[in-house]
């Protein structure tokens, strides 16, 4: 009982922290997402291109987010039952262990300044070692290089870790630190495996990689099951007394909770600007030799549960570049309509490798090529061209995953923004040769942990899950027709490669 009210008739409050901004989600005790605020941050990039956020402006948004979100919504808010958090993963920081303050920018996932450390770890044989203790390919992307790089690099930074002085890690361990009054310092299993520097199979901070990157383990925060107690908060006086953050976990894993995605073999895809591709794999871990990685899907009452998961760079990204660059659409809305109307039997294929490709073919020198022109090739082929290169990629990944677990995916859920695309997600369907599941919500990296939290208070039970209400695609191409295309998307990708 809170407040005399009996837990269902409480409320969650969940924090979606991301790249762009932060968002603070209310959920009611029927698990319906009744309220939604968000603010944005700085994205602060220099002449060296190295992207950072201001963990400080990242914080005063969490509070002014919840701070609108209760007011606007008007509940009782002794009411709250508890948080959930969710974040942009592996996006890294450091700060003082006693006074909270930050030492200088955090480093964005997307930035590779710490791209020579790796060359460094890398020269010593040792890459082939790190990919088989944490399931990923050693890469700036993740924490580990870009906690060694404040380390070597910000003033101070070495001198507090070597005095036990110092607090780092990812954004969920600086919110928690913070909303704790610094009680607590932690993270989750599905954070921690996302940094590189924990062993997916031991399920520990490995001593050995840390030591590579001059990095003591003593220095990490405490990982914890994802839907554990994470220390209470009363949001800097927003509620009459504390409460507990009780879920956390990174975006895409919060994704994967939100679409009950709990069974081996159940499979996500997120559509944004890039795409995150995850496969439930259950609790034994599986090393991939198909070109996605290994991590783990979060820890749950003592039990961890292990992912398969491949990241796309351009997916939304090309409708972008379809708008702004080639100027062919006005608005994504439009590559429904170009789509249908575009000839159908035109053999077009455009390859987005304007960065290299990702998984599961990591050739980093690949460059982009329109692959097909006929004469029948006009506006609204290379329009459909580039909203079928969506579903040829993940489809790619799908394959990767099937044969790495050795489950044959007949159900894939989905969402995000392109997920509006009934063209995109019909086609998705047929190519994969699976039924596209679409939830009537957009917000389910936040919906993740608000619903692992209500589950550990008792706000609800797992027909939570059923809360979601989808509508279905189911596949219905011709399988010749399906079989010739796919094989001329996998020509196109050829056309490409450089290794």
């Amino acid at each position: 009982m809170i407040g005399g009210e009996k837990l269902s008739d409480n409320y969650i409050i969940s924090i979606d922290q991301s790249t762009q901004g932060t968002k603070a989600l209310l959920f009611d005790g029927g698990g319906s997402l009744i309220r939604r605020t968000d603010k944005p941050h700085a994205q602060i990039v220099n002449e060296k291109g190295w992207v950072s956020h201001d963990p400080e402006e990242i914080y005063r948004n969490t509070i002014q987010v919840v701070a609108t979100l209760l007011e606007e919504s008007g509940i009782d808010r002794g009411r709250v039952a508890g948080i959930g958090i969710s974040n942009q993963r592996e996006t890294s920081l450091a700060w003082d262990r006693t006074t909270g303050a930050p030492l200088g920018h955090a480093i964005v996932w997307q930035c590779a300044r710490a791209a020579d450390i790796c060359e460094r770890v890398e020269r010593l044989g040792e890459a082939e070692h790190i990919r088989r203790a944490t399931g990923m390919n050693l890469s700036p992307y993740f924490p580990a290089s870009k906690i060694a790089w404040i380390l070597e690099h910000v003033e101070g930074a070495k001198e507090k870790a070597e005095e036990g002085h110092i607090c780092h890690g990812t954004i969920d361990s600086w919110l928690i630190y913070k909303l704790t009054g610094g009680r607590s310092y932690k993270t989750d299993y599905s954070n921690a495996s996302r940094t590189q520097l924990f062993n997916i199979f031991e399920l520990r901070w490995d001593a050995d990689i840390c030591r590579l990157f001059g990095i003591d383990p003593a220095n990490l925060a405490e990982v914890c099951d994802s839907d554990s107690d994470f220390g209470e908060t009363d949001l800097e006086g927003l509620l009459p007394r504390p409460v507990p953050i009780h879920g956390v976990l990174g975006d895409s894993h919060g994704s994967l909770f939100g679409q009950g995605c709990l069974k081996p073999g159940m499979i996500k895809s997120t559509y944004g600007t890039g795409s995150s591709i995850m496969m439930n794999i259950g609790e034994a871990p599986v090393l991939s030799t198909h070109g996605v990685v290994t991590s783990l899907a979060w820890s749950m009452d003592g039990k961890v549960n292990y992912v398969l998961e491949g990241n796309l760079n351009y997916t939304g990204a090309v409708i972008t570049w379809l708008k702004d660059d080639l100027k062919l659409i006005s608005s994504p809305a439009e590559t429904e309509e170009l789509s249908r109307a575009a000839v159908r039997d035109d053999s077009l294929y455009l390859v987005p490798a304007f960065s290299g490709l990702g998984a599961p073919y990591w050739d980093s020198r690949a460059t982009a090529a329109i692959v097909g022109m006929t004469r029948t090739t006009g506006r609204a082929e290379v329009v459909r061209a580039g909203v079928e290169c969506i579903a040829y990629q993940i489809t790619d990944i799908v394959k990767a995953m099937s044969e790495d677990a050795q489950v044959k995916v007949e159900e894939l859920r989905v969402d995000g923004g392109p997920t509006r695309n009934r063209y995109l997600m019909q086609f998705q369907g047929d190519i994969a040769q699976a039924v596209v599941q679409v939830p009537d919500s957009e917000e389910l990296s936040g919906i993740g942990p608000a619903y692992a939290a209500g589950l550990a208070l008792g706000v609800w039970d797992e027909r939570i899950f059923d809360k979601l209400k989808r509508v279905t695609y189911e596949p219905h191409m011709d399988d010749t027709l399906r079989d010739r295309k796919y094989q001329g998307w996998k020509s196109a990708v050829e056309t490409i490669l450089t290794r």
